[in-house]
């Protein structure tokens, strides 16, 4: 493989620390594999010593599987390549806390719906209504619903940036003591969260009693010897605070960025990291890696007239060239004015049309293909506030498109008929009304069917003291009324089921979010809570949500925002609303979080704000994601400051490349279109795997649609116990034996039952200490022979597959064999060809991992009255498993997910049978 002169010396930079200033499209992710991979070739170097981290699970997915790539390419065969971290900060630090630190174990993650939602309904105990907002010297306390997200932001700030915690007003130190208090109450990590805690607990060099302290820093001094973090110009000050903490006992430090492509800066990310990194970190190599491969120099040239009007004093020297084989053509950039949004809208359609079918070539040794819908890409400031009229003018043609995220989400015809089915248990909608919608949203159900459907809201409006209180969920409710309307995927007319499906699936997502925090809540108070929620709030709740897989590829236009193409390219690339206060955006209004935190608080506090340079370094991004064409259009909105073209519109024009008239290509040229044959890689876990094998019709409405199953009081009991064995086991390793009359502490220190009203919990408890005991007087004296507590496992059975898992416990015999062992209660049953396949793929990975086979595998149940299993590793299920998991794979990003073919002991158990089967398709 050819490389550039700056490509080489990044990649063979080892011993310096390195920031490695990487311009757009210019192959940072193969020089960043090949530096992995180089690295292991180093004396003692193993892969438990790299931590590799990438921006989102996505991107840790491409990476690794191209680093997994190279090491083979370089090294050949090569174990324990599960103990080489690459992913997220936020997966790394949940990692260490979750391996290192027992009085973590029991905490679980909410993600930011649910945080929202949690101030929401506590909004005393989390300090919402008792903080206040000053606005002209007047305080006010933030409400409820309306305030909850600035709430959230401002607690995030104080735990990570260098916020003057002595100079806040006493009413704000008092609300981030109670959300903090109420977080730790209930058991919970917020996303800052888990940052400040790692890195709180990396650095801490003044508890020197706390065993998990001891505990922590002890791995990361005697595993981390190399850190590298790519997008590095979008860390925050807690992030490089868990950067110091991995990196101070002399770990090699490589970041990889661009400050030009600085676009989080709204969220806490400080473009000084980057900028400042040679002052802080002891012999700094730069390395500047100017070349881009992706675009045509057309693009190049226009991007970088956008960059570097940026005062110099804030980024660093480079001049990115174009060194691709895309080639420019009178026409491939435009900047065009129109009337009004829907004559825009018009327009982009026809361009898209008009580029259809011409040759296109993805790389320079690949034959020219025909462009088609999934090459185009529109990307907006808003896709809110100005995606509705291409949304209508693509409706209106009947032309495929995706909208990444969730944005539009309640605006879909069979959502909003979702949303009155609740408004009418909430006694807010009428029969006719819900009725109505449905047969608006055209799914294929008549009123008969409703009026069945219609049973089943009736029936939850009926709910009395008399039932349990979780008897009734909105979930199940949700999942019976379909059932009840006899909806199927297939059913649905012009080809729209998986659209409806997707769009069903997500809104059971969004109940699952509401629930999480609401289940302990009364039926009716939480059926009526939950219509408000999802007719006022929710929408703006999964504004910034991203909900794309990365497995199915849709041969349709794509509308994003830029914030959500960070990463991505397409041949075409359309940048439509470039009204000045929109694209750069001008300061927002209202209450911010300056009006609860003082500005002089906060160092570098103008980058919440947003400055013109940071809405230059977004329109950096937003050109560079086009390979070859480019479209800028604007047009007048008829609102008072939506009436003239942003100024970088403006700028554009002045580029001699830019023509302001297009200049339609010629149709002469066009060949067949055909989608780019990408092969996505798929990184899934066992579990995940386990739902695919056992039906992959169930795989694709949990996992692809986001269909979530009804919660139970009982969750977490299962978990809790799987803790304690992760902690007794990790301390047998060390020679710490637990003994039998530890159970309770056990149990107190692990057991968490967020659904659980006090009669589960009573009754949960005392099962949970007999089984731990239980466990603790048959296998205490064999405690000493574990190898491995929760240890990450990965196979790769082909190309671009990784299945990554943590197996229970893994033992020597007396015998002299190694046991795979996996702990079951009854509220982790299944089957047992299903459970046998799992200790097999956990077989595969103990190989991978150590280069030995296992010799048995085992079912150690927890329940009093269970059975344990065991048997021989069969030879013949290993064989089978790799080629099984690769089809699997396969099917996945083909999109083949089919039902089983008859009905059986899977189909009886599933949460989903309802919008799966007909009844009269059942035994």
């Amino acid at each position: 493989m050819d490389f550039t002169d700056a490509q080489r010396v990044a990649i063979q930079t080892c011993d310096d620390n390195l920031l490695i200033v990487a311009c757009a499209g210019s192959g940072k992710t193969e020089v960043i594999s090949q530096r992995i991979a180089g690295l292991l070739g180093q004396p003692g170097v193993e892969p438990k010593n790299i931590v590799a981290f990438t921006f989102t699970e996505k991107a840790a997915g491409e990476l690794k599987e191209r680093v997994h790539s190279r090491i083979h390419q370089l090294h050949g065969e090569i174990h324990g390549l599960a103990e080489m971290y690459i992913g997220t900060m936020h997966g790394y630090a949940l990692e260490l806390l979750h391996s290192h630190v027992p009085e973590a174990f029991k905490y679980n993650v909410l993600n930011d719906v649910q945080t929202r939602l949690i101030i929401d309904k506590y909004s005393t105990r989390s300090g919402l209504t008792t903080t206040n907002a000053v606005v002209q010297g007047v305080a006010k306390p933030l409400r409820r619903w309306v305030n909850s997200k600035l709430y959230q932001q401002v607690m995030s700030i104080l735990r990570e940036d260098e916020v003057d915690l002595e100079g806040l007003r006493e009413d704000v130190v008092d609300g981030l003591d109670k959300y903090m208090d109420l977080l730790a109450d209930r058991r919970y990590f917020d996303y800052t969260g888990i940052l400040h805690t790692a890195a709180v607990l990396l650095n801490d060099d003044e508890d020197e009693g706390n065993e998990s302290v001891l505990n922590l820093q002890r791995h990361v001094r005697e595993t981390v010897r190399y850190v590298v973090v790519d997008e590095y110009q979008d860390t925050n000050p807690v992030q490089e605070q868990l950067i110091r903490g991995l990196t101070r006992y002399g770990a090699n430090l490589c970041v990889v960025g661009d400050d030009d492509q600085t676009i989080y800066q709204w969220r806490g990310s400080a473009v000084q990291n980057i900028l400042t990194l040679e002052l802080r970190y002891p012999k700094v190599t730069r390395v500047t890696l100017n070349e881009n491969f992706r675009s045509s120099r057309a693009v190049v040239d226009m991007a970088r007239t956008v960059v570097e009007a940026i005062p110099s004093t804030d980024r660093l020297s480079k001049a990115m060239t174009a060194a691709g084989h895309q080639t420019f053509e009178r026409g491939d950039l435009l900047a065009l004015e129109f009337s009004e949004p829907s004559e825009e809208a018009v327009w982009l359609v026809d361009r898209m049309d008009r580029l259809r079918g011409l040759p296109f070539r993805d790389s320079a040794e690949a034959e020219p293909r025909g462009l088609t819908w999934s090459d185009f890409a529109v990307l907006f400031r808003s896709v809110k506030a100005d995606a509705g009229p291409l949304v209508a003018e693509l409706r209106r043609r009947d032309i495929p498109y995706v909208i990444k995220g969730l944005t539009k989400l309640f605006e879909t015809p069979e959502v909003l008929a979702a949303v009155l089915c609740f408004r009418f248990i909430a006694e807010e909608a009428d029969e006719e009304a819900v009725i109505d919608a449905w047969l608006d949203a055209g799914v294929g159900v008549t009123e008969g069917d409703l009026h069945a459907g219609m049973k089943v809201l009736e029936r939850a409006m009926r709910w009395d003291a008399s039932k349990a209180w979780d008897s009734t969920t909105l979930q199940g409710v949700f999942l019976d009324f379909l059932e009840a309307i006899g909806l199927q995927e297939e059913s649905i007319p012009g080809n729209r089921g998986e659209l409806v499906y997707y769009n069903l699936g997500r809104f059971s997502t969004a109940i699952g979010d509401f629930e999480r925090i609401h289940l302990t809540s009364e039926p009716k108070q939480r059926f009526e809570a939950f219509a408000k929620w999802v007719e006022y709030q929710a929408p703006d709740y999964y504004e910034e949500s991203d909900g794309d897989n990365g497995y199915a590829q849709p041969n349709a236009v794509v509308i994003a925002t830029v914030h959500q193409a960070k990463g991505m390219q397409w041949p075409a690339v359309f940048l439509p609303a470039l009204r000045k206060n929109t694209f750069p955006a001008s300061g927002r209004g209202g209450l911010g979080v300056f009006h609860v935190i003082e500005e002089n608080l906060v160092p570098g506090a103008a980058r919440y704000k947003g400055t013109e340079a940071d809405e230059r370094r977004l329109f950096y991004v937003a050109v560079t994601r086009a390979q070859k064409y480019l479209a800028l259009t604007f047009a007048p909105n008829g609102k008072r400051n939506g009436g003239k073209p942003s100024a970088f519109f403006n700028e554009a024009t002045r580029v001699p490349t830019v023509l302001t008239r297009e200049v339609a290509p010629s149709q002469e040229r066009k060949i067949a279109e055909t989608p780019r044959r990408g092969t996505p890689d798929v990184v899934m876990s066992f579990s995940d795997m386990k739902y695919l094998f056992d039906c992959p019709y169930s795989f694709k409405l949990r996992l692809l649609y986001g269909f979530d199953s009804p919660l139970q009081k009982e969750l977490g009991y299962g978990k809790s116990l799987h803790d304690v064995m992760a902690e007794i086991h990790k301390r047998a390793i060390h020679g710490d034996i637990a003994s039998p009359h530890e159970a309770e502490d056990l149990v107190e220190r692990h057991l968490n039952l967020p659904f659980a009203n006090k009669a589960a919990a009573d009754q949960l408890r005392p099962a949970a200490e007999d089984a731990v005991r239980r466990y603790l007087l048959r296998h205490g004296p064999t405690l000493h022979q574990t190898q491995y507590s929760e240890q990450p496992v990965e196979i790769h059975p082909a190309s671009g597959v990784t299945v990554t898992g943590r197996v229970d416990l893994i033992k020597r015999l007396d015998t002299n064999e190694t046991s795979v062992v996996d702990f079951k209660s009854s509220e982790r049953a299944q089957s047992e060809e299903l459970t046998r396949d799992q200790l097999h793929l956990y077989v595969l990975g103990y190989r991978e991992l150590t280069g030995q086979p296992a010799d048995v595998v085992e079912v150690l149940n927890l329940d009093k009255a269970g059975q344990d299993k065991r048997e021989m590793v069969d030879p013949g299920v290993i064989d089978s498993l790799s080629q099984r998991v690769t089809q699997a794979a396969d099917s996945l990003r083909t999109n083949n997910l089919p039902r089983l073919t008859s009905w059986c002991s899977s189909c009886a158990g599933c949460d989903f049978v309802g919008i799966c089967r007909k009844r009269e398709a059942r035994p």
